[in-house]
Formats: structure tokens, sequence, C-alpha cells
């Protein structure tokens, strides 16, 4: 520990930019800066998060968690006093929609109800993390943060990707221990996994557990038009996510406020830059032996449409690829007429350069020629495509993983101007290496495998903060530290740093468990707290307004998903199916595409809806979308919650609410015996997990007018409810 705190004190918090050769009017600019927020070149400090976690003695007090003593300690030294703890109903539905994003049934609201044993609520917490929907649940919210997509225009590991995300899932459901959840999906191995020593002395790569190979999708996710985009991504998703540092803001000058270089950007980047794509075939030998066959048949089907094509086109084809070359500079056209394998490296990529140009595309090839040639082009070529169509037979699954090339290991990388990949400074060539480290790494097992050791390592001071300041956000609304992605000089300091660091000591004393972490803030007095406050708190609002001391419970909405599988859950028949390919609402070409058709795709969780961009079609539903969904573009720390007018039109005009409404109408008929009094008080505990008081209830009755076919009218007011779309 020793060690990594030098390291981190060497690399001084206030830098002297002018020796790095930034101009003198932007150094003018940065000084300006630091004098506004407090800071000189000349300060020393290391900056809080970059300091060791330093284990917190637990303040004295009588709460049994000692979550509750840092807190209450904060609430008495601010003259707060904490509001009483929320009623069974309300806690119920706030810690099932929490762990598993699923309103909790009236069965498991009866039985909770009826226990009145000391540890009556911690048997449902056991029990909701057990359950593997809290996996579907908190892999959604970690997939935020690692900007998952199921389409993105320019991802080439689109098909198969949703298999990243199932791997996450099932990793949360294990309780893969965090670091090595970390571990697999940079390395795609187990940090005690990597070699092995055969019995004659030779060691080699140890081939990984099955279905880890699926954990790359977080670097494959990151490709895109240029091979280094997937490096680029990496550096953007690591830093943010693990290690709460905004690195790429260093992408094209060294950072205005945090201690990180455009060199410690590019030196990063520099780890990821040997990686390529792999393409997985998915499947059994029997079905790659039919695949081939149906492609070898169809190839010799295919040869004489495409010889009698080819033939009829080359005159063409050849005059328009000759007036094409003649518009090149003299010295391009030399290279270009030269055969490919006398070229040399410089010339084959200044050839691969202008190749766009000299492409000729068929639409440009039909152009020239007469009108008849041209009626006899177009009949060739629906030929073709005809049998083309049928070529490959059924489409085989696959996945596209990550590697090591090793031709691209040893080439060097440098710093690129603006971030453009096409624009590499010669003069400027970096090292892999990575912020922060505290020595030369030692790269015998691997470039990325290195950084993970560093990353993942108990003594790293970002590593548990950064992770358990997330999983206090997900519980509470709002971070120890409100910018959980950055823990830099911008991000501001932690409204209780003793109980941040002591939450991050207990997590690596706890051996990296997420869900022991989950269990032990849910269940502090904390988590359980009324959010209502009367007006006997009026003092606490003057002083915390915001509520950062933690006083009362923060009313939170819900985020798209448990909205989406609360209503379906209310109507009956949710399909809690887990993992698969993911299901688009809509009909036509864009639910085509993402592969799926059954009408039973419908009723599945939130968490398995498309989501992505396009430039040139919607991607991501409209529901999504209304409800702060991120296309995964760019990591989403935190979701916004917005109240819009989309919000309040899809509760009470889609379709998708329309036939929820009509199936809880339904059910409540059915489970009611024709009961309305009975009908009213199962809508209200299936729809907001609670029973109407006398008020409700009459006024509901009223309502329905002694008419059973109003049931899924009711349904819908239900729904539209503020109380359905919010926890408190």
């Amino acid at each position: 520990m020793r060690r990594a705190a030098q390291g981190l004190i060497d690399r001084r918090w206030g830098r002297n930019f002018l020796i790095r050769g930034i101009s003198p009017l932007l150094w003018m600019i940065c000084l300006c800066a630091s004098v506004l927020t407090g800071h000189t070149q000349q300060e020393t400090k290391i900056w809080w998060s970059l300091k060791p976690v330093v284990p917190q003695a637990v303040p004295n007090g009588p709460e049994s968690n000692p979550i509750d003593r840092f807190i209450n300690a904060e609430l008495r030294s601010r003259g707060l006093k904490a509001v009483g703890a929320a009623d069974k109903p309300t806690l119920l539905r706030r810690v099932s929609l929490d762990l598993t994003g699923i309103p909790p049934s009236p069965a498991e609201q009866d039985a909770f109800l009826a226990d009145n044993s000391a540890d009556a609520y911690e048997k449902v917490v056991d029990r909701l993390l057990a359950d593997e929907q809290h996996a579907v649940r908190y892999a959604r919210r970690w997939l935020d943060v690692l900007r998952y997509a199921d389409a993105d225009e320019r991802m080439t590991a689109a098909p198969g990707i949703y298999l990243w995300r199932d791997w996450v899932i099932n990793a949360l459901h294990d309780d893969v221990p965090y670091d090595q959840f970390v571990q697999v999906q940079l390395t795609g191995r187990r940090t005690n996994e990597r070699t092995q020593m055969s019995a004659t002395g030779y060691r080699s790569r140890k081939e990984p557990r099955p279905g880890d190979q699926f954990a790359l999708g977080l670097l494959a996710r990151g490709t895109g038009e240029n091979p280094q985009d997937l490096a680029i991504a990496a550096v953007d998703t690591v830093s943010t996510a693990f290690m709460g540092m905004t690195v790429g803001c260093a992408k094209c000058h060294d950072h205005m406020y945090d201690p990180i270089s455009q060199k410690d950007f590019y030196a990063m980047k520099a780890l990821f830059d040997p990686l390529v794509l792999r393409k997985v075939t998915l499947a059994s030998a029997a079905e790659l032996f039919a695949s081939g066959k149906a492609m070898a048949e169809a190839e010799k089907r295919r040869a004489p449409l495409e010889k009698e094509l080819n033939d009829f086109i080359a005159p063409y084809k050849a005059k328009l690829y000759e007036e094409r070359v003649l518009m090149l500079p003299l010295e391009a056209q030399v290279i270009i007429r030269k055969p490919e394998r006398q070229r040399t490296v410089e010339e084959q990529k200044i050839a691969d350069d202008y190749f766009p140009i000299l492409r000729i595309d068929g639409d440009k090839l039909g152009e020239g020629m007469p009108e008849e040639a041209r009626g006899k082009y177009q009949e060739l070529q629906r030929k073709l495509d005809a049998e083309e169509s049928g070529r490959r037979g059924p489409a085989l699954p696959v996945f596209y993983t990550v590697e090591v090339d090793g031709l691209r290991e040893q080439e060097k990388s440098y710093v690129l101007t603006s971030g453009d990949p096409l624009r590499p400074e010669k003069k400027r060539e970096v090292k892999p290496g990575w912020p922060f480290a505290n020595s030369e790494p030692d790269f015998r097992d691997g470039r990325i495998e290195a950084f993970t050791d560093w990353l993942t390592a108990p003594e790293n001071p970002l590593f548990a903060r950064v992770a358990v300041n997330r999983l206090w956000q997900w519980h509470f609304g709002e971070g120890l530290l409100k910018s959980t992605s950055d823990f830099g000089e911008l991000g501001g300091m932690p409204s209780n740093p003793a109980l941040l660091d002591w939450l991050a000591s207990e997590f690596v004393r706890r051996e990296f468990s997420m869900k022991q972490m989950h269990r032990l803030i849910v269940t502090s007095d904390a988590y359980r707290r009324a959010s209502e406050t009367g007006i006997e708190f009026a003092g606490n609002q003057k002083i915390d307004p915001v509520d950062t001391a933690l006083w009362h419970f923060r009313l939170q909405r819900l985020e798209a998903e448990p909205i989406w599988d609360a209503m379906h859950a209310a109507a009956g028949g949710l399909d809690l199916k887990v993992g698969g390919p993911s299901f688009d609402t809509r009909e036509g070409g864009n639910r085509r595409r993402t592969g799926l058709a059954k009408n039973d795709d419908m009723k599945r969780r939130g968490a398995y809806l498309v989501r992505g961009y396009s430039a040139s079609r919607d991607v991501t539903p409209n529901f999504l979308q209304a409800f702060d969904v991120d296309d995964g573009r760019a990591p989403c720390p935190l979701r916004t919650q917005t109240v819009t007018a989309p919000q309040a039109l899809f509760l009470m005009n889609s379709p998708d609410v329309e036939k929820a409404c009509a199936g809880l109408g339904v059910r409540l008929q059915r489970e009611a015996q024709g009961d309305l009094p009975s009908a009213v008080d199962l809508a209200y505990r299936v729809a907001l997990s609670r029973a109407p008081s006398p008020a409700e209830k009459n006024d509901a009755l009223a309502y329905l007018e002694n008419d059973a076919a109003r049931l899924s009218q009711l349904s819908w007011l239900l729904f539209n409810l503020d109380e359905f779309i919010y926890v408190r």
C-alpha cells in the first residue's frame, strides 16, 4: 500500500503545464481556472480520492448496522433528527423494486405482513438477493455504465452482443467477486487462471472457462470504422466505470483539473491497441457441416451466373475504372498500376486509401451503360441476387470476441491529433501504461492483464471507492459522492467521507461480494426510513433541504424497465425467462431487425427491450426514450429523472398500457370471482402493493357503478397515479 500511495504522491496535483509545451494563452486560461477553483500550480496536495483508503473506526452507538452509526453521528453533529421507519407495505414495495425491479405479489405481501419475527425483513432481503431476477435488475444498471447497446451503426459486434449482457446477469446471480467481475470483462480470464504448467514444465496460456469469452463483449462493443476505435472506447469506458476518472478528457490536451496528461490517455490506449475482433460461430459440429454443404451447393449454382455477369460488365467496368485512375495524382497512378505483390507496405497503404474512390458500385456502373445494356445488366443482377439470398442457408449464431494481434502488438503507438486515428503524431510515441502507475509495468502476462492487476488490487484507492459509491447510488438515488463516474476535482467531495472509506474497506474485507454489500446497505435503518416528512421536521428542511445526511428516504421515480415490468406483472403473465436476444415492441422493419417475432416476447422484462443508435432509424423504442433511457453511445452513470408530457401520454394512451389494463381487468374479475369490493382491494395490492384506504375504496366502488367491465378503466387510473411510478 505504501508503494501505491507513493506512486500517487509522485504524480503531484497541480502540474506545471508550461513544461508540457502548452501555449502561453492556454496556460493563462488554466491558471485563471485554477485560481477560481482554489488551486494553483504550486500546490502539491493530493486529491482525496487518490489517497489510500484508510480503515475508519465505527462511531459509538446503539445501532447494530455500522452504516447507521456513521449516518446518525452525522445527523447529531448537524442538529438533525431522523424520520421513523416506513410501514411494512411501503418497505416491501421499496426493497422489492430496488433489488429485483418487480413489485411484490399479493402472496408475498401477505407473508411479510403475517411474519412478526425480528428478522422478517432480513429474510425478505435474502430471498430477493437469491432470486435470479435480482441479477437481471442490476445487470441493467451495470450495462448502463458500460454502454451496452443491441445495435449501433458503427458496431461490428452487434450480432450476438446480447450474450455479453447474459454473461453479466449470470455473473451477478453467482455473486462473482467484483474484482473478478472486472478482470474477466477486460481479459476473458480470472486472475488465477491465466497460465498453466504441463507435467514437462511447459507453461502455456490456459483455456478460459466456457462462457467467459462472452464477457469480452465489453471491449468488442467499442469497435467502429477504424481499428483504433476499440482502444479509444475502452479507455473512455473503463476509466469512468472502474476508475471513476474522466481520462477521456485528456484525449486532445492535458486534463484541465486532474493529474492526467494527454500522454497518459494514449499510454492507456496503447494497452488496448493490439486488440482485434474475432468472430466465433456458435453452432454444433452437425450445424457447421450442414451450413458448409448448403454453401457449397449454392456456390455451384451461383458460379455460372456470376461468370456471365462479370463477362458482360468487364468492358464497362474497365473503362470507368481507368477514368477514375486518371483523376488521381501521377504518383498515386503509378502505385495503383503496380501489381499488388510488387507494392511496398507504404505503397499498399496509399493504394488502400484510394480504394473508396476507385470502388465501382453497381448503380454507378449501370449509369454508364446504354439503355439496352443497362436492362440486361439489371436482369443478370436480379438472377444473381436471388441465388445469393439462399447461398448460405440458415444463419448460424455468432459472437464477436477480442484477441491480441501479434503484428499490432509490435506496432508503435502515438498521440493522435484531436483524437483522430488518421492523424498520429509520429514525433510523440507513447509506451503502454496508465495514469497513477507507481512503477514500470510488468507486461509478462500481457498489457491488459498488468493493468487489471493494478486496477483491481485491494490497495488501489479508486477501485473499491468507486464501486461502493455506485451501489449506494442505486439504493438511495444519489451516491455519497454525487458524480459516481468522476472522482476527480470537478466531482467534488463526498457527503460522508468516513462512511465511504469504511464501505470501501468493508467491500475489500468481504472479498468484493456485491450481494453482501447490497444486504448491508438495504438492512440499514437509513434505508428503511419513511420518505414522508411532517411539520415536526421543518427544522431539518432548513438545515439540510436536499437530504444529504439521509434523515429521510428520498422519493425516487422508477426507471423505464421497472415501470414496464410492474404493468405486465399486474396484468399477469410477465415472462421471467432469463437471457436471450432482445425484443422490440414495434411492428414492421424495426422489429424484424431484432430477429424476434413471437407475441410472447412482448411480455418479457424491460431489461430485454432493444436499445441502440442509428442515424437512419429509431432503434430505442419511444417508451424507453420517454423515460430517459440512454442509447448506449456513451457511459451512463446515472439516468436523468425528468417529468415530461410524453411520459404521461404513454401511460394514458399507449397500446401497451391499454393491453396491460385489459389484462389486469380480466385478472381482477377472475381472482375476485365477481366480488367488486374484493376486486378493488386486489387492484390496489397488485398495482400499488398496499390496501386502499376506506375513502379510496368507496371512491373506486362509486366509479365502477357496479359494472365489472369497468375494472380495466380502474386499472388505467391506478397505472396513471404518481404512486405507481414512484418509490417512496
